[in-house]
């Protein structure tokens, strides 16, 4: 049995698809945010040598997060790995290996949603921030949005496309 969390009450009305989208929206935001960083020229002299790789390194590295968000949306969405793999460039089999482990882990943390801290004292959310606390990622990711991209003044560019949960219906059982 999973253990509950503050924000399960919350998180039910979102379907996974949409928890799955929201982790994305979060994860391009970093991206987005890590690529400004490296735009302005103003404080180049106060970055010592080879300060830029650095920055881009990790812009590289916040990339292939959202990357495999965005699989975890798109099999969520239900995309089939052969959709995914023609724009990965890459065979069907192969995308699903490469992924799998994201997958399980994506899927396993809906059942157990901490784990213990290396002195087993702290609880530590398993979810994505975004997927965890949904509501204050939807606040936070409209409000990013509405600064920052031209959305006509809606002021739920982000949360006003989620595909929301059917709280009538059986819960769906998880997909491999």
């Amino acid at each position: 049995m999973a253990e509950t969390t503050p924000y399960d009450g919350d998180r039910a009305r979102f379907s996974r698809e949409a928890l799955a989208r929201l982790v994305l929206c979060d994860h391009a935001v970093d991206v987005a945010d890590s690529a400004g960083g490296l735009v302005a020229t103003g404080n180049d002299a106060d970055t010592g040598p080879g300060g830029r790789v650095s920055q881009a390194l990790q812009l590289v590295e916040l990339a292939e997060r959202a990357l495999i968000s965005a699989v975890v949306y798109e099999r969520e969405r239900g995309s089939s790995w052969a959709e995914i793999a023609g724009y990965l460039g890459i065979e069907p089999a192969a995308a699903e290996a490469r992924f799998a482990a994201d997958l399980a882990h994506w899927h396993a943390a809906f059942e157990a949603p901490y784990r213990l801290d290396e002195t087993g004292r702290k609880r530590l959310p398993q979810l994505p921030t975004a997927a965890y606390d949904p509501a204050w990622a939807c606040r936070h990711l409209d409000q990013w949005a509405g600064l920052r991209l031209s959305t006509a003044g809606d002021r739920h560019a982000v949360s006003s496309g989620l595909v929301m949960a059917d709280l009538e219906a059986e819960p769906p059982a998880p997909t491999a």
